[in-house]
């Protein structure tokens, strides 16, 4: 999946060995450093012919009106895309006035590194002039975990055999409004980014949009010794940002300065005299700072107190505090895969993005290219919830609980959204940055109101993991109770022979290939945990902290009979269910639906979204992600085995697997049900979703929430851990040729140290917790661990052993989508239009009362 000779191995660093512009746009991606709040790609600093020249802000935004081809009452009316900031990336060499452009340059050594251990990256090339002279240039940057609005370059150029004179044009370059002038496309029309990477496609609606008009509007800049500074205020958003760069200078060689400033550019240049064999070393300190509408002045004047902080302490300093940084994040994080360096290495370089996009997010939120790229327009989805907030909970619950955060100050606009469509609480948008809706497309978007459930359920398993009850008192209740009140007002009641059952209709999954359906199985799944999570966090608050209680009951306005209506809507919700099929039905009439063959649907035409009109798509049973299956695990205390296995094996080759939130998921219920050489194909497609640039659109940013799908896929589908019912569980599905699999979590205030072999389980606590003994169950069998009492569990096997995968069965004659008969089908059989209530397994009284 990967270029070994290109990229070798190596456990702890992601190195390039061989220079190639074909592929820019992904080695951007992948080489790009970042903190959460500031990123930057991985351009190299001449300057030139890149794919995307980023420096990405988190939140950084512009807005602009969606113009619909047909409007409707309540559709989205402003979209919101990430900004490129100022680069200040730009480090240009020229020897002997010729310039190092590493399209025609001869490098006869050359190689580039991103260093996961030390978080620093770091290029070496040796360059031939044109005049024969060889020269030598080091350099690494770094965006700091420590000092979140820091960012450092360090260049090192040495003439090894000759004198020579030397310039070094360092600049801070709006590309923003003046890319043209200094290479790649002007930004004059609106659109779609038009380099699409997907053969035979005519867009790409994952892409960023581009806006014709002037974005940042010049506010103060000017220079000052080595000093620059720039910044802006964005036109329509309203925000306002500033960057200053500082530069120190190291040589024993003669030289002078030049500066240039406007209000797009700023410039230092420094011209050497170069002797043979004696270096020149520039370091660019950086800092950005942006805000929502403070003055421009006071950002700069904030910047300025930053760099003099930097000064202060020292560079050298800031690379040491980074790889403290480093190094407790991986006592932290890391996963270990014995015998597997191929798997490790991609391993951490997902863990590492993860930190990345969302470490020092700070109260923002995780965008679906955290910082990387400008895919989705920077925009926020359910993608945190689900895919990424489980690692931040269980390693390092802080960045987990500010991720939240920015779900409860969304809760204003939320509420607002959910009475703009005729429902009581709060709709979260479906994308977003700054709380509004920004999906024009609301089948697809509006219409997945499960992203209400998906934010609670992940409030929810944080408070679990930590006992932070003081989150949940404060500010998480708020959104429990008003999404609990958006579903007993969108769903209904039914009665049938006797029994009432909950439905929701009009609604969309998490399968973007079935639009606005009745009764979703994920949605109404996720919904009834939504809505008993709800009722017990209200009366838990009530019971532990009366006073905490009083203000929730003030804060929302609170009625004394909601939670009992919405447990009784919680019970009653209708999980669909065909013993026709013995599966559960994606909704009501998926099985109505003929069957997309996939097997023999030509490579070119995927993704099917870039190649077919929705209309042709939603006619099918094919699924983008898997929908069905996701509910499976999320909820997985409330299917049997057998289900899982019946449902897995029916919607494992309807699942085209086009959206990249789907492997992981695969991955972990193939591992459950037995399919594990499944399982682990499924693990590494994930984890070489970038890294091999498998759905070709890598050079937009990271792919963030399947690189923590690669984390939840070691954790919870090879390590077989869960946590429902807040009770921890363990059943292990270790790879047949993986001899050892370690990981640690942090469990209510513990630190647990897990190492699961074919023959045993250790688990150990760390010094330093909360002290308290942890409970824990694997197969069903209790155990308790301590810090001074290690327990080993004995494992007779690795759990059930499925060979091969999941096929479609032969059924007769279906038609596909252009016309051509196909004889490999489910059959397709009408379940009765009112059918009567059944749930996958009864809901026994406790289970009811604290849901999965």
């Amino acid at each position: 999946m990967i270029d070994r000779e290109r990229f070798p191995v190596d456990p702890w660093r992601l190195i390039e060995n061989r220079y190639s512009g074909d592929d820019a746009g992904v080695t951007e991606t992948l080489f790009a450093v970042g903190n959460g709040y500031l990123g930057l790609r991985g351009n190299h600093p001449e300057g030139r012919h890149a794919h995307e020249h980023g420096t990405f802000i988190n939140g950084f935004h512009e807005t602009w009106p969606i113009r619909h081809a047909e409007q409707a009452y309540g559709f989205a009316e402003v979209g919101q895309t990430i900004v490129n900031a100022p680069d200040a990336k730009v480090m240009r060499v020229y020897v002997d006035d010729e310039p190092l452009s590493l399209d025609v340059a001869e490098m006869t050594e050359y190689e580039r590194v991103l260093d996961m251990k030390d978080g620093v990256y770091r290029r070496r090339l040796l360059w031939r002039t044109p005049g024969g002279k060889e020269v030598l240039i080091e350099d690494e940057r770094m965006v700091s975990f420590e000092e979140r609005h820091l960012a450092i370059m360090r260049m090192t150029v040495t003439v090894l055999d000759g004198d020579a004179p030397v310039t070094i044009s360092s600049q801070i370059v709006n590309r923003q409004d003046g890319e043209s002038v200094y290479g790649g496309m002007p930004p004059h029309v609106r659109r779609a980014a038009s380099a699409i990477s997907v053969p035979g496609a005519t867009f790409d609606p994952r892409k960023a949009e581009k806006i014709a008009e002037r974005v940042l509007q010049p506010q103060e800049y000017w220079q000052d010794g080595k000093r620059s500074a720039l910044s802006y205020r964005v036109t329509d958003s309203g925000m306002t940002m500033a960057v200053l760069a500082d530069h120190t200078i190291e040589t024993d060689n003669e030289y002078d300065q030049r500066h240039l400033i406007d209000q797009d550019i700023a410039k230092h240049v420094f011209r050497v005299q170069a002797k043979a064999g004696a270096p020149i070393t520039i370091t660019k300190t950086v800092v950005y700072h942006t805000s929502r509408g403070m003055p421009a002045r006071e950002l700069v004047d904030r910047c300025r107190r930053t760099l003099d902080r930097t000064a202060a302490r020292g560079v050298d300093e800031e690379f040491r505090r980074q790889r403290a940084w480093m190094d407790a994040f991986w006592q932290r994080s890391d996963v270990k895969i014995a015998g597997q360096e191929s798997l490790q290495q991609a391993t951490r370089w997902c863990l590492f993005q993860l930190a990345q996009a969302a470490a020092r997010a700070d109260g923002f939120g995780v965008a679906a290219k955290g910082v990387s790229g400008s895919g989705y327009s920077g925009h926020y989805f359910w993608d945190t919830e689900i895919y990424v907030l489980p690692f931040l909970a269980y390693t390092t619950p802080l960045w987990a609980r500010n991720a939240m955060r920015m779900r409860t100050m969304m809760l204003p606009a939320a509420r607002r959204r959910a009475a703009q469509l005729n429902e009581a609480g709060a709709l979260f948008p479906w994308r977003t940055i700054n709380g509004e809706e920004a999906s024009a497309y609301y089948a697809a978007g509006t219409a997945q109101y499960h992203i209400n459930a998906d934010i609670s359920y992940a409030i929810t398993k944080y408070v679990r993991a930590t006992d932070d009850f003081d989150f949940l008192k404060r500010e998480g209740v708020d959104v429990l109770v008003e999404t609990a009140r958006l579903w007993v007002t969108l769903g209904f009641w039914r009665s049938y022979e006797g029994l009432e059952s909950f439905h929701i209709h009009g609604v969309t999954g998490p399968d973007e290939y079935t639009t606005v359906v009745n009764d979703n199985l994920f949605t109404n799944v996720m919904a009834r945990f939504n809505l008993r999570a709800a009722a017990r966090s209200v009366r838990e608050i009530a019971e532990r902290d009366p006073a905490a209680f009083r203000l929730l009951a003030e804060r929302v306005e609170l009625d004394p009979s909601e939670p009992e209506e919405w447990e009784r809507a919680g019970d009653a919700m209708h999980i669909p269910y065909s013993e026709n099929f013995g599966i559960h039905p994606q909704d009501s009439l998926f099985l109505e639906r003929e069957v997309w063959d996939l097997e023999h649907t030509p490579r070119e035409q995927r993704p099917l979204l870039l190649h077919f009109h929705p209309l042709v798509i939603y006619r099918f049973q094919v699924l983008k992600q898997a929908d069905v299956v996701l509910a499976l695990f999320l909820q997985g205390a409330h299917f049997t085995p057998e289900e899982k296995r019946a449902d897995f094996d029916y919607y494992d080759p309807l699942t085209t697997g086009d959206s990249t939130l789907s492997a992981v998921v695969q991955s972990i219920l193939a591992a459950e049900v037995g399919y594990q050489d499944l399982a682990h194909e499924y693990f590494e497609e994930a984890l070489f979703v970038d890294l091999g640039d498998l759905h070709h659109n890598a050079a937009d940013g990271v792919h963030v929430a399947s690189a923590g799908g690669v984390w939840t896929a070691l954790v919870c589908g090879f390590g077989g851990m869960r946590d429902h019912y807040g009770q921890l569980t363990f059943d292990p599905r270790l790879p047949v040729d993986w001899p050892e699999l370690a990981y640690s979590l942090q469990w209510k205030g513990q630190v647990l140290d897990i190492v699961l072999r074919r023959s045993e389980m250790r688990v150990t606590v760390r010094p330093g917790g909360s002290g308290d003994a942890v409970p824990f169950e694997v197969r069903d069998k209790a155990y308790v661990v301590s810090v001074d009492d290690p327990v080993v569990v004995p494992l007779a096997d690795q759990g059930p052993v499925v060979r091969g995968r999941p096929t479609l069965k032969p059924a007769g004659e279906v038609r596909g989508p252009d016309d051509r008969l196909f004889d490999q089908a489910y059959p397709v059989e009408v379940e009765p239009t009112l059918p009567p209530v059944t749930t996958s397994i009864p809901i026994i009284p406790d289970a009811a009362a604290v849901d999965g």
